[in-house]
């Protein structure tokens, strides 16, 4: 009874919730990738990217002023430093600025949470010192003590969600950034645009002639293509930059949008010409009949009926190129770094940058935007592409 007409097996919802957890396991990671990339090092440092839109309690390290520079000699001949310690620090210009609230706070690292803000603290022989909530502070003491460098307090405050578009500032913009990667964001679509139109420009030429057109040796050259499919490009790509070498191509442009165009062609091929030995013959003879050529055939005809399987493989082939390391470590990049991509300038990043977290998540979702929008974009012929030639 389970297998009757309009009743849905038990099996739908342990499909369903298969999906639903692999979707929630790909947008999770983006998300945090997101959030983190707008927030700053101490917020990335004191909580998760969930924690983002609650207070942080932080645990921070402030100095005050140096007494040298700012004491002031009181009535009482003791000497006087005052200010606000996020001022000092440099976390803010004007104590109106300071939005976190210190809760706890001490001079010593063994016992930072030793006053609370309005205490004052007895620092030994008539030494003192007092720290409100918001940072304000006044440290008190003779010429010996107030002297040298400013007074260490540990403070534990609570900080509001802070956003910033300073990170984007930094990777994007800025000149003097040796992190930017606008550079490397343009090497890219350098690299991306011309290694998928290529392919498929030159795989719709072959899937039309595979799919409608007779010759001797079709049958070969479907089968070399399947068995293409299958080869791994690591073992191209030595004699095919030795290749380039003996040719003049070298490491350059060129030579990585030959290999990307090399290596996507057999998948470009199988797929449309899949999908156009599909399509309908009696349109094919109508217009054969009707005296249209080949050509025109194939340029009025296939190509605006075959868009979904163009699309479905120019997503595949902008991801593949676009994320791409090894092709372009080989063919591409030199020791100048001028034709630096993405890809590479993230793994620079991880050594040069591994602490700074909102450098990465920045660069690594400016990294992931564009093929995010190229996706979602395209994505309603992926699954129409795909499944072209499947049934009839």
């Amino acid at each position: 009874m389970d297998n009757i007409a309009g009743k849905k097996s038990s099996l739908t919802w342990v499909l369903h919730l298969s999906v639903l957890a692999l979707v929630l396991l790909w947008i999770f990671p983006t998300v945090g990738l997101l959030v983190s990339s707008f927030r700053t090092t101490d917020q990335i440092r004191s909580s998760g990217w969930w924690a983002a839109l609650f207070p942080a309690v932080q645990n921070e390290t402030l100095r005050s002023a140096d007494p040298d520079e700012s004491r002031v000699l009181r009535d009482d001949g003791l000497y006087m430093v005052s200010g606000n310690l996020y001022v000092v620090d440099g976390a803010v210009d004007t104590p109106e600025d300071v939005v976190a609230e210190i809760s706890v706070w001490g001079t010593s690292s063994r016992n930072i949470d030793a006053y609370v803000p309005g205490d004052t603290a007895d620092l030994g022989d008539g030494e003192t010192m007092t720290v409100e909530a918001n940072g304000d502070y006044v440290w008190i003491g003779n010429d010996a003590q107030i002297s040298g460098r400013g007074q260490r307090v540990f403070v534990t405050a609570e900080s509001p969600p802070e956003f910033t578009l300073q990170n984007y500032r930094n990777v994007l913009f800025d000149p003097d950034n040796r992190e930017g990667m606008t550079r490397a964001f343009f090497n890219t679509l350098t690299v991306t645009i011309p290694a998928t139109i290529i392919p498929i420009l030159i795989a719709a030429f072959a899937a039309y002639a595979l799919a409608w057109m007779e010759f001797p040796g079709r049958a070969l050259l479907i089968a070399a293509i399947v068995a293409l499919l299958v080869v791994p490009l690591q073992l191209a790509l030595i004699p095919l930059l030795s290749l380039h070498n003996s040719i003049g191509i070298g490491k350059g442009y060129l030579g990585v949008w030959l290999a990307h165009t090399g290596f996507g062609l057999p998948l470009a091929i199988y797929l449309l010409r899949n999908y156009m030995v599909a399509l309908p013959r009696d349109i094919i003879e109508c217009a054969k009949v009707d005296g249209a050529t080949d050509f025109q055939i194939f340029t009025k005809i296939i190509l605006p009926l075959s868009f979904p399987a163009l699309a479905s493989f120019a997503i595949f082939q902008f991801l593949w190129t676009w994320n791409d390391l090894l092709v372009a470590m080989v063919f591409l990049i030199d020791s100048s770094g001028e034709t630096t991509v993405m890809t590479r300038q993230i793994v620079e990043l991880l050594g040069t940058r591994g602490g700074d977290w909102e450098i990465l998540a920045t660069s690594a979702f400016v990294s992931i935007a564009v093929p995010l929008v190229v996706f979602f974009t395209m994505q309603r012929y992926l699954v129409r592409g795909l499944l072209a030639g499947s049934v009839k």
